[in-house]
């Protein structure tokens, strides 16, 4: 049986370990918020005054438009978009990822860890090469996929490429989008309009289902919608009509997938600057103009999208389900 004497002793170096343990938790603690301390605020950015205004040049492109052609150029966060690893290890394909809205979210995955496929037409290469370096860039690995997603199998061979070859399929953001201004429905012809259904709507409905089988619980859908679905512009009848379809598909879609863990939402852009503007979107006279009519005075620019998109991606978004999210520089749209 041991002595008091020994077992004072023990307690004394237990006692002893445990204060000098807590003293080093404490230091680490200290130094911890010493380096947050030290390290440089972020600025804060006027929203109204941060990106470029109207006029812009009078411009047009022939579809589908390159980003690089464009003047002003568009900001996708090629050089400010800074991530914290919020989607680390994820797996994303981004439709329309060569440019504009999709391009900001691919930017924007790849730096906040995630592997990213892009899928785009093949007259966007020029694009695209340069959205897969920046995602080579960012560490990650990028999946270049070319195609046209108005036809029902390249959408179905699109999500198993991506899935074999990322090693899994956790996010899908349908962003890719046909709009074409006409002044009258007589002026849009059936091509149109089947061309724009199919690129907007179709193809939601085929990369999801497509997409869910191979989803993980956890995994995310999103769509990109638009200002158009809840105040349809007079020039975009075909366009604002499937918009307005991706809102009301959307929601139905997200209360199907709740008990497989999948949450699906969408966004809705008001007026952003991107090559689908340039290419027939707008009419010269509102390139021109683009965004002046916004409380803000300007058009979005696609890196002022990229965190709402993270954000629908991320783990920490797991309550939110069947919502649209809207940004429309005010207008109180979407």
């Amino acid at each position: 049986m041991p002595d008091d004497n020994s077992h004072t002793s023990s307690r004394r170096q237990i006692l002893t370990g445990v204060a000098a343990a807590g003293l080093v938790t404490a230091a680490g603690a200290s130094r911890s918020r010493a380096a947050e301390m030290a390290a440089p605020t972020p600025a804060l950015v006027d929203p109204e005054n941060a990106y470029p205004r109207p006029p812009f040049p009078q411009q047009s492109q022939p579809w589908p438009g390159l980003a690089g052609k464009m003047t002003p150029r568009p900001d996708h966060g090629e050089t400010s978009y800074r991530g914290s690893g919020r989607l680390a290890g994820r797996k994303a394909l981004i439709t329309g990822g060569d440019s504009g809205i999709g391009r900001a979210a691919a930017i924007a995955y790849a730096r906040e860890g995630a592997d990213v496929a892009i899928a785009y037409l093949p007259a966007e290469e020029p694009d695209a090469r340069e959205v897969i370096a920046l995602i080579r860039a960012a560490g990650r690995k990028a999946v270049a996929l070319p195609g046209d997603l108005r036809n029902r199998k390249y959408c179905d061979t699109l999500v198993q490429r991506a899935h074999r070859e990322l090693g899994g399929l956790d996010i899908l953001v349908s962003n890719a989008g046909r709009q074409r201004h006409q002044d009258s429905i007589l002026d849009i012809s059936d091509e149109q309009f089947d061309e724009t259904f199919r690129t907007n709507i179709y193809a939601l409905f085929y990369l999801s289902k497509a997409a869910i089988p191979l989803m993980p619980r956890g995994g995310a859908i999103i769509a990109t919608a638009s200002v158009n679905a809840f105040s349809p512009s007079e020039i975009l009848l075909d366009y604002s009509a499937t918009k307005g379809a991706i809102v009301a598909f959307v929601k139905s879609l997200a209360k199907q997938m709740v008990h497989r863990g999948i949450r699906v939402n969408a966004v809705a852009p008001g007026p952003f600057w991107t090559a689908l503007q340039v290419s027939g979107g707008q009419t010269e006279e509102n390139i021109h103009n683009f965004g002046a009519e916004t409380p803000m005075g300007r058009a979005g620019q696609p890196v002022e999208l990229a965190p709402v998109y993270v954000l629908l991606a991320a783990s920490e978004a797991s309550y939110i389900t069947g919502q649209v999210y809207g940004a429309a520089g005010g207008t109180g749209v979407g």
